[in-house]
């Protein structure tokens, strides 16, 4: 049974999720020539494509059935969370298929352990909620891992339409590069440089 005072955040969150999966039809139908290629690097697409659509499919799914009346919300998660770690184990056995291990090969199978971790806890809750009728400790932490599907399937939606990414590591590694160049090549060693009569 999902208590009154989240009854609110299950209806919200279920508009949000319809918003955003439509959002995310108009970026595929945008991406559709990309998507489409032969190659590694569309399969990779396709994964991102259809990991931000589990996301918010499985937030959206979570919260309608939350918003009927008896007890559906442990059922939910519990099917819900079986049918996203069949997703992610098909997209890892993909991923090793198709790209040779690289950064962005590792960046795509943490978003997807990411997945794993949430779908598995998601599992966990739902069981809770189906063993202890009442519990609405889980009913919250379901709540707040519909909350962890927008974030993650934002996260993917952002690299599928091929938004730039900055962050941390990669400013702090573009700095040292910069800096290690700059030791080797240091301005009067300039090859660029005319000869100085």
């Amino acid at each position: 049974m999902v208590p009154a005072g989240i009854h609110e955040f299950f209806a919200a969150s279920a508009g949000v999720a319809g918003a955003l999966i439509g959002l995310l039809f108009v970026a595929i139908s945008v991406s559709a020539e990309r998507l489409a290629r032969a190659e590694a690097s569309a399969q990779v697409h396709r994964i991102r494509a259809a990991a931000a659509l589990t996301a918010f499919t499985n937030a959206l799914v979570v919260s309608l059935f939350a918003l009927i009346p008896g007890d559906k919300i442990g059922y939910t998660a519990l099917a819900v969370a079986i049918a996203g770690l069949a997703f992610v184990v098909a997209s890892l056995l993909t991923l090793s298929r198709v790209r040779p291990v690289r950064w962005s090969t590792v960046r795509d199978a943490l978003f997807l352990v990411g997945l794993i971790i949430t779908f598995v806890f998601q599992l966990i809750q739902g069981w809770d909620v189906i063993d202890r009728q009442g519990d609405s400790g889980a009913v919250n932490t379901i709540a707040v891992l519909v909350a962890i599907c927008f974030l993650i399937g934002i996260s993917r939606a952002w690299e599928l339409i091929g938004g730039p990414s900055i962050g941390l590591t990669q400013e702090l590694a573009a700095l040292v590069r910069s800096r290690e160049h700059s030791a080797d090549h240091p301005a009067g060693d300039r090859k660029d440089e005319p000869p100085r009569p």
